[in-house]
């Protein structure tokens, strides 16, 4: 327009920026903007609201609180509307203080907070899982008359889900019609997700069911949070029914549906079954990563080391990426299979495949040679562990000493013991029962009950086993007043 010799105004500038934002444009927004400082075309509210609006879109936090400050000194008193889009912006990028505090200072701005403001403040608050200070602007809005809309009680009832609080969300969800708000998909599916993180599979049917009643229509996120419920519940048969009902509904099932179905088939034991949903879901274009990762702990579960294996070498031939959930899944087949030269293969093959083993890795390679009697190796894992910034648990500690206890390496198991506390890791049952174990095994006997002693004050309770094995070496070795006390501590 300047070229053509065209004089360049606010409207027409305010008309480019409400463009760019639109169309999701930041730069060219803040750019336009930019442009009307130098050419000395004064910029109004239209044209600062919309540069701001467009900044959070494009995810620019920093730089929609920015042009929100820089308004006074343009002359101009931000609005309503200002005030919003900062706070989305806030939203958007994970600030839920900043987005609390812009709404604190609207009042000192003579500008007063909407509907819109508490909603956005609302949703800062949800992305940022912080149900409390959500329902304390919840609960605020009608002590400064303003309206509830369904937006803030959707933000509000997911920031109860995130937030593990599953009663408040049903409540909530129950108080929206005394509103006069109608509840929706979006308003369902997050208060079955909160009954799903806690294994409320029932309440999560319930809801599903309702749903129809109150004209909601159900959608793959709703079904997919059911299904979730249902797999955390153990009930795998009613996961499979709410999977195969989707299509009746004109819904087809997604990443999330099945991922949730086959996990809930893992569970159940029925990896037949698992592997058959993975086998379907090729004709359905869905073959998630997540769903590979599901059958093989499926298979895992029932010992079916072999298919395991087989399953996690097939899934690059149809263009699914393994991840580090795939091969801990994998190797933990193998250690429960004995296979200790496969877990460790798997291991070995991790960085080749650019990923990082991690505790679960190392631990599961570790009791795979506990179990293949393969003592050193175990013990060599354990000590390379830190080298690579890979912490040790107590589930490592223990495979360990139980491959030294295997191994008849009493000295070395209580070596092993001796070194967690330094790690702050507190011997658990599994340890303390390894290491008494190998200190029979080697006639210790009296190493064997300084560990029951330790074990008794470090307030590890023994099991049956542990007690029955000191007791019978007791037995054996004439020790008549340690076996009674131990007998009477039994007791």
């Amino acid at each position: 327009m300047q070229a053509s010799r065209v004089e360049v105004n606010v409207f027409h500038c305010s008309a480019a920026i409400s463009a760019c934002e639109k169309a999701h444009k930041w730069q060219l927004a803040v750019g336009v903007l930019q442009m009307m400082s130098d050419t000395r075309v004064a910029a109004d509210k239209i044209c600062c609201n919309a540069a701001i609006s467009a900044c959070a879109k494009g995810g620019q936090w920093q730089l929609a609180l920015c042009l929100l400050s820089q308004m006074p000194e343009m002359n101009m008193a931000p609005s309503e509307v200002s005030c919003n889009a900062a706070i989305s912006a806030c939203e958007r990028g994970g600030q839920w203080q900043l987005a609390l505090r812009i709404l604190s200072q609207m009042p000192d701005l003579s500008v007063m907070p909407g509907t819109i403001s508490f909603s956005a403040a609302i949703s800062a608050c949800e992305k940022g899982c912080q149900w409390q200070p959500a329902l304390a602007l919840l609960r605020q809005m009608p002590e400064v008359n303003v309206s509830y809309d369904r937006i803030c009680y959707d933000a509000a009832i997911s920031a109860c889900e995130k937030g593990g609080e599953w009663q408040m969300a049903l409540c909530l969800l129950h108080q929206m019609p005394e509103m006069r708000l109608t509840p929706n998909e979006v308003s369902y599916s997050s208060a079955i997700s909160a009954c799903e993180k806690v294994g409320r599979w029932q309440l999560a049917l319930k809801l599903l069911s309702n749903m129809p009643d109150m004209k909601a229509t159900p959608d793959k996120i709703s079904y997919s949070a059911a299904i979730s419920a249902c797999e955390k519940g153990g009930q795998w048969q009613m996961a499979l029914s709410l999977l195969s009902s989707m299509p009746d509904i004109r819904m087809m099932p997604d990443e999330r549906s099945y991922s949730a179905a086959v996990s809930a088939c893992a569970k159940g034991g029925e990896w037949q079954v698992a592997l058959s949903l993975l086998r379907s879901m090729p004709d359905l274009r869905v073959t998630p990563t997540p769903c590979y990762n599901a059958a093989i702990s499926a298979c895992e579960r029932a010992g079916q080391w072999q298919m395991a294996l087989r399953l996690l070498s097939s899934m690059p031939d149809v263009k699914v990426i393994p991840n580090e959930i795939s091969y801990n899944a994998a190797i933990s087949a193998c250690e429960k299979g004995g296979q200790w030269e496969l877990a460790l293969g798997l291991l070995s093959s991790m960085p080749d495949m650019k990923m990082i083993p991690d505790t679960i890795s190392y631990s599961g390679v570790i009791s795979a040679c506990e179990q293949g009697g393969r003592w050193q190796l175990a013990l060599s894992l354990l000590s390379f562990m830190p080298e690579i910034r890979v912490s040790p648990n107590d589930i490592s500690y223990s495979a360990s000493i139980s491959a030294c206890s295997k191994g008849h390496q009493w000295n070395v198991a209580l070596s092993v013991l001796d070194r967690m506390p330094s790690l702050n890791l507190l011997a658990s049952l599994p340890c303390f029962s390894s290491a008494i174990l190998a200190c029979v095994a080697c006639n210790r006997w009296c190493d064997a009950l300084r560990l029951l002693d330790e074990m008794l004050r470090a307030g590890v309770e023994p099991d049956a086993n542990t007690f029955a094995t000191v007791l019978t070496e007791c037995e054996q070795r004439g020790l008549r007043s340690t076996e009674i006390g131990l007998a009477l501590q039994l007791r």
